[in-house]
């Protein structure tokens, strides 16, 4: 089945929304504005439960089919879009860029909004399945944490989520393309901050000093060892610094420095060795200095895992929307998504929605393609008709 006619005639009104997220962008849990439209629009579509502030800033709308449940068919699925942006000034000059400086959609969520708002609408005008349907409208994804915070709120209870699916768009992806993978899809993301403290002095006598800088391009260089000595090179994995601040005087070996970064796995085995090892190095690099080095590791998101019971359904729905040649097996990618507490929470399966090409996710010119929003929003009509049959 092609896309769905109704969301050709609705489309016009989805890109707005879009355009509309897209000018006015929030990040974090601060997204007010966002949450209140959600929120708005799907009273304003005959939802029969909107609610909002679930996980702080996060909207959750409920659709009841008006066919009867098939005995052992699941009852209730959570669909997930995510509504917040990032720090990161705009430089596209589309007429619809971010009016709010130093902010914007960079990662397509205004995409991902408007599109599960476009479906919202379709399923509770014409209410053709059995059981229900739970819109979820998740803040503060890229800084890991919506997820959870909806989660303790007590998301999937509340409401009686037995299944719950998430997709993202994917440059270089071909528009009308949707790829999906059974098994981890997306990786554990891990902070990684290492304070050190050396000894500061005079350049012109470096043997009475430990020199910060020098700690920092020591561990820089060892932790990147992890990865090409001992992780599995059949295995998946990451260590990256992408911030190194140290110094600031002329002619003074600085005595204190701050790394941060991130580690990346796809297994809990490989994600246990790496830290492991990263806790090794940097105690094995003050000794060998003499430097104090003070390591935290913090958890961000784990694997996204998808389930072969869900990833069926979705590759089922998908293939409805776009035809079977067009829904591909995509390898598995070290970016993060909290999408993944969701799925540990309730089975679950996540899908790529192509966005042609657009520039790579996160970048300063970023723009999610308008053209990608019937395949998207024809999708989570399909997945919701498909798996909750009368």
């Amino acid at each position: 089945m092609p896309i769905v006619s109704r969301v050709s005639e609705i489309l016009p009104d989805i890109i707005a929304w879009r355009r509309d997220f897209h000018a006015h962008p929030e990040v974090g849990f601060d997204v007010n504005r966002t949450s209140a439209i959600v929120a708005e629009r799907l009273r304003k579509f005959g939802c029969d439960q909107v609610v909002t502030g679930v996980g702080k800033t996060g909207v959750v709308g409920v659709i009841r089919g008006r066919m009867v449940v098939k005995k052992g068919n699941p009852e209730v699925i959570g669909l997930r879009a995510d509504m917040d942006a990032l720090p990161i000034e705009e430089t596209s000059n589309l007429p619809y860029a971010s009016k709010t400086k130093g902010f914007m959609h960079a990662c397509g969520h205004d995409g991902h909004s408007a599109m599960l708002l476009g479906a919202a609408r379709y399923l509770a005008e014409t209410r053709d399945f059995a059981g229900t349907a739970v819109f979820i409208f998740e803040p503060a994804e890229e800084v890991g944490t919506g997820a959870q915070a909806m989660i303790d709120d007590g998301l999937m209870e509340r409401f009686g989520i037995e299944q719950v699916y998430g997709m993202h768009n994917l440059p270089g992806l071909p528009i009308g393309t949707f790829g999906i993978r059974q098994g981890p899809v997306m990786a554990a993301t891990d902070s990684i901050e290492i304070r050190i403290e050396g000894r500061g002095g005079h350049p012109g006598m470096p043997h009475q000093c430990i020199d910060a800088i020098l700690v920092a391009a020591q561990l820089i260089t060892a932790l990147q060892q992890i990865v090409a000595q001992n992780v599995d090179p059949l295995e998946s994995a990451g260590i990256s610094f992408h911030h190194l601040q140290s110094g600031g005087s002329q002619r003074v070996i600085p005595e204190t420095a701050e790394l941060r970064g991130s580690m990346r796995t796809l297994t809990s085995e490989v994600r246990q060795l790496v830290k492991t090892r990263v806790k090794d190095v940097v105690a094995g690099i003050a000794q060998l200095t003499g430097a104090k080095l003070d390591l935290t590791i913090q958890n961000s998101d784990a694997v996204v895992f998808n389930q072969k019971k869900q990833t069926e359904l979705a590759t089922s729905a998908a293939t409805d929307v776009a035809g079977g040649e067009n829904v591909v097996n995509t390898p598995p990618v070290l970016g993060g998504e909290d999408f993944s507490y969701l799925a540990e929470a309730r089975p679950g399966a996540f899908i790529w929605c192509g966005n042609g090409g657009s520039a790579a996710l996160h970048h300063a010119t970023y723009n999610f393609d308008d053209e990608a929003i019937p395949y998207g929003t024809s999708y989570w009509i399909k997945l919701v008709e498909n798996t909750l049959k009368a």
